[in-house]
């Protein structure tokens, strides 16, 4: 997932939900006034240079993952492509810092403040004066207005996908003169901030068909250090251009090309000079990693001795045959030769020959390692079946080891290994507390005593019809069959905990465990390799903290090796995964928890569904009990996450609104501790009240948070104030090539 930046709004996240009645008050009150501001655990990495020391002129090729389908940021189908293209062509009012926080961009403003509270909410913004479209025109009220007018949500002729914020706007004026707009509220709102960021030109908001349909194509108006050039949809590029009318620090760059390129194909293209910067794997950092380790030896060939690669600890070695081997199985088609009577030997030699000369192609570049603004969560669908009941939640969130499993994707990268601890914001940004503490820390008794008290019952008796074959106990009319040990397809379900006694159910995770160990079991061989949005203890007397059952109920001491059972049923959870190229990290990570849980006495059952399929059909769709996905933090989570925490509603049609809640659990305290921040102008009010509803969050255990997810961005080293950009926005005028004998500032360096 590439940066987003002021302008992502969340539109799905993790999930969540809690059950009110379990809830201590006094332990709801979110962090002390004394807590310390948090800070944000890795800095940006982006080699940043003086814009005296940047050459003029150039084009930077630039890999994303698709040309995306619409250049309109508040379409449905916008991806990460579209908010790139926004941020470089069209207005922000403000854009984010280091921290996440919103910050004043003074390319448009001059300042924006609440100037009224009384009777109602009124904004004064003052635009910078030299603000102008690219077709001369000043950027005033109209824009706004317009912009405003679409977003409300009051004429359904414009298929926007979200209006958060806009609908609470009474009206929009000119003020005292053309540079100043006053909004006034129908309802107080805190985030009033996160408004017009990108702002469209009336001519974009102005009819239904210039919204719906031009603005996917093309942006004829633009207003940043760039405009659009091209879009080539043969090719897969978007061509950026400087924009001659932009009153700004002129662009370093003469263009900038966003070219799609696969994940799989990115460092080819790397070393084949077609793009200087993408968002990488951990396998291209790995052969990264290993050009430069083999460039430092005087003498030495790209694939003579061991280098370190991510996914294994310092002092394990990836030999020149494995290394050649995984390239070509990578590259297969790319090596098949016409005349079939070549040897194998003359195949793996041109194989050699190909990636040596990549290799030594890749020295020339690094990789800038950051964390993205974005966390990986458990999700788990309360819907129905065993996690409808919270105490089975929460014993999941028990058997659960988050610092390990942060461990096994972060340590091999050079990251922080730290888990997140809050549904809402993240390390470094305003509104973060750790509240994980809510839920409790990872234990295994614990976890069992919750089961205990649920009616889970160790050793009892199962339908022997539903052992194999049959439906995950939370999954309705879901039949899997079960994967044998040794099948290598990816599609399918496989068991973890059946009828497992041997020691491969233990958790895996110190460091005198080799990851090479692909021993094989009952979930299949292990892998480490990449990955590519619960609270309070119930009251009890005398009571462990977390535990429903009461003061001394114990798990049987092998409780872990005998299948849990109620009703006949036994417990087993069907986790959903992605089966395609770059989610080796999700199924690594699935192991992990599926091990922790069968300590536990849980089943899981494994099934791997094809990536297309795996959110429309799965998640969003309710088919799985667990299943693991990442989506953004946003610098306005009681705007941004509260659909994805809302208490489901029933619709007109009997059906189940659940916007972007795919565990459809939720409760009217959630919801009221949300309404209540959006609508407090007092900052430190409104981030009290989200560190509480965070608290109440990880009290129903619907969503764990895991780890924040890492950014890997391989640049040409002479590729300045670009690469992994973590909360910051981009500043795109100031992207360049150094000059001849130039150095990067002082600063986050590339690794």
């Amino acid at each position: 997932m590439s940066h987003n930046g002021v302008a992502l709004r969340a539109v799905t996240r993790s999930v969540a939900f809690l059950t009110a009645g379990a809830l201590a008050v006094t332990a709801l009150s979110g962090c002390s006034s004394e807590e310390k501001t948090s800070k944000p655990l890795a800095e940006q990495d982006i080699a940043p240079a003086a814009r005296d020391q940047i050459a003029d002129g150039g084009t930077l090729h630039w890999a994303v993952d698709a040309v995306p389908e619409t250049l309109n940021t508040f379409q449905a189908d916008a991806d990460a492509t579209t908010t790139t293209v926004a941020q470089a062509v069209l207005p922000s009012m403000y854009r984010l810092d280091a921290h996440g926080r919103p910050q004043i961009n003074p390319d448009y403003l001059e300042s924006a403040k609440v100037v009224r509270t009384e009777p109602k909410q009124v904004v004064l913004y003052k635009l910078n004066q030299q603000a102008v479209w690219s077709d001369g025109r000043e950027i005033g009220a109209a824009d706004f207005a317009a912009q405003w007018h679409v977003l409300s949500g009051k004429d359904s002729a414009y298929w926007t996908a979200r209006n958060a914020g806009y609908e609470r706007i009474e009206k929009i004026e000119r003020g005292a003169n053309d540079l100043e707009v006053r909004v006034t509220f129908a309802r107080p709102y805190a985030d009033w901030r996160s408004l017009f960021s990108p702002l469209y030109p009336k001519d974009v908001m102005g009819t239904p068909d210039a919204f719906n349909d031009s603005a996917r194509k093309k942006l004829k108006v633009t207003a940043g250090p760039f405009q659009v050039k091209k879009v080539d949809r043969k090719n897969d590029e978007i061509t950026l251009t400087r924009n001659p009318r932009w009153w700004g620090h002129p662009a370093k760059l003469n263009e900038i090309v966003l070219r799609a390129v696969p994940r799989d194909k990115r460092a080819t293209a790397l070393a084949a000079g077609t793009i200087e910067l993408a968002e990488v794997d951990p396998e291209a950092l790995g052969r990264i990693s290993l050009a430069a380790h083999a460039g430092a030896k005087a003498g030495s060939s790209p694939l003579a001795g061991p280098g370190a690669l991510p996914g294994r600890r310092p002092g394990s070695n990836l030999g020149a045959a494995d290394a050649l081997r995984a390239w070509a199985v990578a590259h297969e088609d790319d090596e098949e030769d016409a005349d079939d009577k070549i040897s194998a030997r003359q195949k793996e030699r041109r194989a050699l020959a190909a990636y040596a000369r990549e290799q030594a192609a890749l020295k020339g570049f690094e990789v800038r390692r950051s964390l993205e603004p974005a966390y990986t969560q458990l999700a788990l669908n309360g819907a129905s079946g065993p996690l409808a009941d919270e105490r089975v939640r929460r014993a999941v969130a028990r058997a659960i080891d988050r610092k390990a499993l942060a461990g096994v994707v972060l340590s091999p990268l050079g990251l922080p290994a730290v888990p997140v601890g809050s549904h809402l914001a993240l390390s470094g940004q305003d509104a973060y507390a750790d509240n994980s503490g809510a839920i409790g820390g990872p234990d295994t008794e614990e976890a069992r005593a919750l089961l205990a008290d649920a009616g889970w019952v160790p050793g009892g008796p199962v339908e022997k019809e539903k052992k194999k074959g049959g439906k995950a106990a939370g999954t309705e009319g879901k039949k899997a069959a079960r994967k044998s040990d040794d099948e290598d397809g990816d599609e399918g379900t496989y068991i973890v905990g059946e009828d497992d006694k041997s020691d491969d159910t233990s958790d895996d995770t110190s460091d005198d465990k080799d990851p090479r160990d692909h021993r094989k079991s009952a979930d299949g061989p292990r892998h480490l390799a990449q990955d590519g949005k619960q609270y309070a203890n119930r009251l009890k007397q005398g009571g462990a903290p977390g535990a429903y059952a009461p003061k001394g109920t114990a798990a049987p001491t092998d409780a872990a090796t005998k299948v849990l059972a109620k009703n006949g049923k036994a417990l087993a959870l069907r986790f959903v995964l992605p089966s395609g190229p770059g989610s080796e990290t999700l199924r690594t990570v699935a192991d992990r928890i599926s091990r922790m849980l069968a300590k536990v006495g849980i089943r899981t059952e494994i099934s791997k569904v094809s990536d297309e399929s795996y959110f429309k059909d799965h998640i969003a769709s309710g088919e799985y009990d667990l299943a693991l996905y990442s989506w953004p933090t946003s610098a306005f989570p009681a705007t941004d996450a509260r659909p994805i925490f809302a208490k489901p509603v029933p619709a007109a049609d009997g059906s189940l609104n659940v916007e972007q809640n795919y565990t459809r659990v939720g409760t009217d305290q959630v919801d009221q501790l949300f309404d209540q921040a959006v609508a407090t102008l007092d900052e430190g009010k409104s981030r009290s009240l989200i560190r509480k509803a965070d608290a109440r969050i990880w009290a129903a255990a619907g969503s764990i948070p895991l780890y924040q997810r890492p950014q890997l961005t391989a640049a040409k080293k002479n590729v300045v104030n670009a690469g992994s950009f973590g909360f910051q926005t981009p500043v795109y005028e100031d992207m360049g090539f150094l000059k001849k004998g130039a150095k990067p500032a002082a600063g986050p360096t590339g690794h």
